[in-house]
């Protein structure tokens, strides 16, 4: 079986570009539960808001390392059962759950882009610093599609028995 070599060009550049803006946003968070934790030992006061903000931050950076993990198949694979058949019959199955995950990527992406519109429209907030949510529900949208775009590249790379 030939090498599985990820691919270059945009669909690579958006699926990078996703998870170091990921890596980043999980180390802010990391940092800001730190910090709240420190404050609160200190002065028995957390940061407000604090749940709020490692909660979106964290929903976020793991939809941001989607499109990356597909692209470079590092997924969990389970071939327990699969090692003995030949390669051909291997790839025929990888093609079909890359294109069950294709799909489930995309209606993902667009709930997420319809419940960014709608939360928008509606003014939801959070609960203690009032942040509008819209934008993090359409930046989890936009990390699904980008993981629908990642999965159609192998899908069809693997459908023509290049995987």
């Amino acid at each position: 079986m030939e090498e599985e070599i990820p691919p270059r060009g945009p669909v690579a550049r958006l699926g990078t570009a996703l998870a170091l803006a990921g890596g980043t946003v999980l180390l802010a968070t990391a940092l800001l539960a730190t910090a709240s934790v420190l404050r609160r030992w200190a002065t028995a006061q957390p940061i407000p808001g604090d749940f709020e903000l490692v909660s979106l931050g964290s929903g976020l950076a793991v939809m941001g390392f989607l499109a990356q993990g597909t692209l470079t198949r590092s997924n969990i694979l389970v071939d327990s059962f699969t090692t003995w058949l030949p390669a051909r019959v291997n790839r025929a199955m990888d093609a079909f759950w890359t294109l069950v995950w294709l799909g489930v990527a995309a209606v993902l992406a667009e709930r997420l882009l319809v419940g960014a519109r709608e939360t928008l429209a509606s003014g939801t907030t959070t609960m203690v610093l009032g942040l509008p949510t819209w934008w993090a529900v359409g930046l989890g949208g936009l990390c699904f599609a980008a993981t629908a775009l990642s999965a159609a590249y192998w899908a069809w790379r693997l459908v023509r028995g290049r995987g």
